[in-house]
């Protein structure tokens, strides 16, 4: 097997590396609204369940997950493309969701946090009064209107 040498080639893995790094979030999600909730799924293959810390604080939803590789000290490291390391992503919830009953579960390197809409936010059907039926008690309503308008 023949390789063609290229002094710039691991320069420039590398500074791809630094870029992907620092434009990429660490942890892809998708969110979704689904009924009166929504629902949030983070990407997080490879990462022990008791590694990842889920806190909410007001309207800020943050996620710590951890991910090691567990080389052996004789391992010689042909390539190294896989992130590990801390990472953290943070979300910021809308008053519209009741933060208060944010639940998650965990499930094939895929983490599923559920946020309840809040009830305030929920649409409802609004009654309409109508005057349909009711001729008389708007004839009193302004009759009195113009008794009490009319001089003494």
């Amino acid at each position: 097997m023949l390789m063609r040498f290229d002094p710039f080639r691991e320069v420039d893995r590398t500074a791809e590396q630094l870029t992907q790094r620092l434009t990429s979030p660490g942890v892809p999600f998708d969110a979704v609204r689904r009924g009166n909730k929504v629902v949030v799924n983070f990407d997080l293959p490879g990462v022990a369940e008791d590694s990842i810390d889920l806190t909410v604080e007001r309207n800020v939803l943050t996620l710590n997950a951890e991910r090691g590789i567990d080389w052996q000290d004789d391992d010689e490291v042909i390539a190294n493309e896989r992130r590990q390391g801390t990472f953290t992503r943070q979300l910021f919830l809308g008053d519209t969701l009741d933060t208060s009953k944010v639940e998650a579960s965990y499930d094939r390197g895929v983490l599923t946090v559920t946020i309840p809409v809040a009830e305030t936010a929920q649409p409802r059907k609004v009654a309409i009064a109508g005057t349909e039926g009711k001729p008389e008690a708007i004839q009193a309503e302004s009759t009195e209107a113009t008794a009490s308008a009319a001089p003494n």
